[in-house]
Parts: structure tokens; sequence; C-alpha cells
């Protein structure tokens, strides 16, 4: 543990974050190619210069900054909340030289949307954007959603031993395999293999549709990204609208669900115990709140038709609720539901998904905890003269509540609490709605995309700050960041 932070533990920070530089610079030769085969040359030549000033940064930092000092866990969490800074402002330089932007603090906000599988976007014009670019915007949300820290520095360097650190500080809180590095390669693994999957599903009914089949690849590839990674970035302005396809709303849902449960739940179900989907706590608590959520939506939208309450309510509760932010009405027709609509959909954000998934938010777990740790309370209120046991849920196995889990629960939803309540505070105070403002700020808080029309290219920059902000701290979830400003704080302090 590093008490009292020297120059030396900056220099072996910096050396890493050069690593990952060069690794985003590896990233980008994907649409480089993309823009060489559909001959786009003005996405080319941007996507060559992005290419040329990361890979010259990132050699620049190993080369003056060398490892001198051993890799240790502050490192890890102070590199991990600096690294997804430097990943989203060198991932802006293509978005912003396609000249879709009107600055580069739009082109910054929709590169840390990316990585962060948000899903609010800033770009303008965006059905006439290249190939190469939507490749990026939607690549940056594969990135971000599979911890592309821990699997560049697993390649990288030889940070094995405090890869932990790394897996953790990116907002994972547990591990699949006793090997943090296992792990993550079983995340990439699984992602793949539904990837193929998720492509081969979403080009067919896009080809029934009447799509070019190269197009049709294209933009199923884009959504599978956007669905599992739960991002929300589409291809098209119109997001999912744009098709007019019911098959291809419920084929997303799908692999929204996929992406929004635990990656340990996935282990058990391919490898070990399939019944364990009906057995775990996560699952039970998910869809606990979904039907709860959706019976109070459907009161708010009960005169609407059973095929427009799915399309119009249904399906923005369930991308809500898993995080990933499609949506297939316009953000302007989204703030004429109802009231009572809007805070089930507001709901469903705050809660997210499963932890060690794509999501974010305050996760389906952690309301379980609370809610369970509640009752029981309110339990022994009612016979205090009980004997005093243990609360249990089943999380793969029978866990038993500690305090220090139930703890970590309240702490982690108050911070949440209070990102949603600050973001929502800034809108107000630039003179939106106080509804409006707190659905666009949990929305940015919890990394979900859906949008009431407030985020905008017109809106203050002071709210794009804030919400790039709030979709950096809630993607890491606190952790790394506090870590990181506890550092400064010592070094500066000395």
């Amino acid at each position: 543990m590093i008490i009292s932070p020297e120059r030396s533990d900056f220099s072996t920070i910096f050396n890493i974050l050069g690593k990952l530089l060069l690794a985003l610079a590896g990233f980008m030769l994907l649409p480089l190619a993309v823009a060489w085969g559909h001959g786009e040359i003005s996405p080319f030549w941007d996507f060559l210069l992005s290419f040329f000033l990361a890979a010259s940064a990132g050699l620049a930092l190993v080369i003056l900054f060398p490892l001198r000092e051993e890799i240790s866990w502050i490192h890890a969490f102070f590199t991990v909340s600096m690294g997804w800074l430097v990943f989203s402002l060198f991932g802006a330089v293509p978005l912003y030289l396609s000249g879709h932007f009107l600055c580069f603090l739009d082109a910054w906000f929709e590169s840390m949307s990316g990585f962060a599988t948000t899903g609010l976007v800033l770009i303008q014009d965006l059905d006439h954007l290249s190939y190469a670019h939507n490749m990026w915007r939607h690549l940056t949300m594969f990135i971000g959603g599979q911890g592309i820290i821990l699997a560049s520095l697993s390649i990288l360097t030889k940070a094995r031993p405090v890869a932990v650190g790394f897996y953790m500080g990116e907002g994972r809180q547990e591990k699949i395999l006793p090997n943090v590095i296992g792990t993550a390669r079983f995340i990439w693994k699984v992602s793949f293999v539904y990837l193929l999957l998720g492509v081969t599903v979403f080009s067919a009914i896009l080809m029934g549709k009447g799509l070019d089949p190269l197009k049709a690849v294209y933009h199923g590839l884009w959504l599978f990204f956007a669905a599992f990674d739960t991002g929300g970035f589409a291809p098209q302005a119109q997001n999912i609208a744009y098709y007019h396809s019911p098959v291809l709303e419920a084929a997303t849902v799908v692999f929204m669900m996929l992406g929004a449960f635990n990656f340990n739940l996935h282990f058990w179900v391919w490898l070990k115990n399939k019944r364990e989907i009906y057995r775990n706590f996560e699952v039970r608590i998910f869809l606990l709140t979904l039907f709860s959520l959706a019976a109070l939506l459907y009161f708010s939208l009960k005169g609407m038709s059973n095929l427009g309450l799915f399309r119009t309510g249904f399906y923005q509760l369930i991308s809500a609720h898993t995080g990933c932010g499609f949506t297939n009405v316009s953000s302007a027709e989204l703030p004429l539901f109802p009231s009572l609509g809007l805070i089930a959909v507001i709901f469903a954000m705050m809660i997210g998904g499963g932890v060690c998934s794509t999501t974010g938010a305050i996760k389906i777990m952690r309301v379980g905890i609370i809610l369970k740790s509640l009752l029981s309370e309110i339990k022994r209120w009612m016979m205090p003269f009980k004997s005093v046991y243990r609360d249990r849920i089943h999380h793969l196995q029978d866990v038993i509540l500690s305090d220090k889990r139930v703890r970590e629960a309240y702490v982690y939803f108050s911070l949440f609490l209070m990102s949603y309540i600050g973001g929502a505070v800034v809108g107000v105070m630039n003179g939106y709605p106080l509804v409006l403002s707190l659905f666009e700020s949990v929305s940015a808080a919890a990394n979900v995309g859906l949008s009431v029309g407030i985020t905008a290219p017109s809106m203050p920059a002071v709210m794009k700050v804030v919400y790039i902000l709030q979709m950096w701290t809630g993607r890491l979830e606190f952790l790394s960041i506090f870590v990181a400003i506890g550092f400064l704080v010592s070094y500066f302090k000395r």
C-alpha cells in the first residue's frame, strides 16, 4: 500500500497509460481498414492521423517513463480512473475530425458515452456518417463493455499479480474464475460467441426488411455491440424506430438481457448448472422489479393498445432496466409519456442490471440486498424475542449476508443517488423541468442513454461536462476515482 506517493509511482502509472494508448491505437486499425475498403478518403485520413497521434503519445510515455516500481493496487486503481479519461479524449479525435460535431467537447461527450456504454449522443447528421466513423462509435461500446484496460494490460504488461486491481477498478465486483486473467478471457469468449449469434440474427432480420446484404451485416454488427454491451448507440438518427420492425425489437430485447446479466451467471448456465437461472437471487430481483415497474407503466399507459403498449412502453422500460438505451420513439415523444410512466422508467434506469455485467447504475444485487435487509429488520422489530438468524441469498451458492456486504450496498446506493440528484439539480439550474432533468441525469449517471431531449448540441457546456463526469464515475462505480483522488491529495500534501 502506498502511503506517501513518490515521483517514481507516477512514472509507473504513465508507463501503463502509454501501453494503453498503444492498445487504443491498435483498435483504431479496424475503422481504418473499413475506410480503406469502402474508399472513404477523408475518414481514412482521420483515423490514420488519430492512429499516429495515439501511438506516438503511447510510445513517448513508455520510453520517457519506465516502470520504476512494482505495480501495486494503488497504481492499478489510479490507472483505471485516468485510463478511461485518456481513452475517451484520444477516442474523440477521429470523431471530431469527421466534421459531425460542433466542437471537441461534443466529440469527447460522444466518445465517453461510447466507452462508458451510455448511448447519449451529440452527433449531428448521423444518417450521413461514414462507415468508418460509425464502426468506431460502436466499437468503443464493445471495448468499454468488456473492460479494455484489464484486457490490454493482461497482454501488454506483466501486471498479472495485481490484475484484480484493474478488474475491480473497472466496476467489477465478482471474479468468475480464481485467476482474474482467466475471468477476463472468459468474458471475451462469451462475448464473441454471442457476437456471432447476434450478428447472424440481426443481419437476417434486416435483410428480410430489404436492406442491402453488406449494409445489413454492418448494421447487425453495430446493433449487437449496442445491445449486448448495453450501449444504446444506433447507426441511424431514429435509433431502433428507423427499422419499423417488431421482430428486430424483440431480438434486441434478448441481447439486452444477455448483456445485463452477470457474466458469472453465464458461466454457471453454460458449464455448471442450467437451473441456476431460476434460482439466482439477481434474476429473481430483476423479475420482481421489472414486473412491478411494468404494472406501474401499464396504469399510466392503459389507454393504449396492447401492441402500442409493448412497442412504446414496455420496450422503453426493458431498455432502461438493462441499461441499454435503445428506443423506438423519438426524444420528442418520450416526454409526452404521463409523469407516472416517466417515473417508472427513471426507477428502472436507477436500478440497472447485474453486477459483473456490461451495465451501470446501482445494480440489481445491491437493490435486492437492501430490500432483504430492510424486510429482515422489520421482522426483528415485529418479533424481538425470536432468535437471531443470519440472512441468506442464493447467488451461485447459498451466501450469508454479512454486515460488510449490506453496508457496501447502502454506500453504493447512496453514492449513485447523490449523483442522480446532483445532475438533476444542475439541469434545473439551467432552466429544465425537474422530472425531465432527473430523467436525463439518471440516464447519464446510470450509463443508459435514453433521452427526453435535453441532451443536444445546444445544451449548456456545463451540463455536457457534468454528464461526462457522471458517465465516467457511473461506469467505474466511484471506487477507483476516490482512490485516485486520495493518491493525488497524499502526493500534494507532501
